[in-house]
């Protein structure tokens, strides 16, 4: 096989980069995390096959909203290993945190509609904290954001 068969078909950690947008550091750290896989070539150089930039990119887009690494790592343990995800695979496997987003967009939601006002995280340092949380009464639920993280 010629360097060019190997480069159609696999990136190194520096061409995943520059395609993907993400550091070299973050996807030695996505596949310390078994996010990604690569191979290692004989002078132990990381070899990507081209379809980790659709698993990079959903790692990305997930991460963006808020989804933590192991919620992602889960859901890609759902997918076949050795094979491009095809679209009925991340249909199966999106469902399986819309739920949480869900409750972060509601969450997003109280804060852009109440980021004016007492979040309740009982500080009584502004002048309408004494109005809003009199005596700290929000204290008493715990610590925190109260308003924002009630449900």
């Amino acid at each position: 096989m010629t360097d060019v068969s190997w480069k159609a078909r696999e990136l190194t950690v520096g061409e995943l980069a520059d395609r993907s947008g993400v550091a070299p550091s973050a996807l030695r750290y996505y596949e310390r995390e078994g996010l990604i896989a690569s191979r290692r070539t004989a002078g132990n150089q990381r070899r990507y096959p081209r379809d980790t930039l659709r698993r990079v990119a959903f790692i990305r887009v997930s991460q963006r909203v808020g989804v933590p690494l192991s919620t992602i790592r889960a859901v890609l343990g759902l997918l076949p290993d050795g094979r491009t995800p095809t679209r009925a695979d991340w249909e199966r496997a999106s469902p399986c945190w819309r739920d949480d987003l869900d409750a972060r967009i509601r969450e997003l939601e109280g804060l852009r509609d109440r980021l004016s006002d007492c979040i309740g995280c009982g500080c009584l340092s502004l002048d309408s904290c004494a109005l809003a949380n009199p005596r700290d009464v929000l204290g008493a639920e715990g610590a925190g954001p109260r308003r924002l993280t009630a449900r």
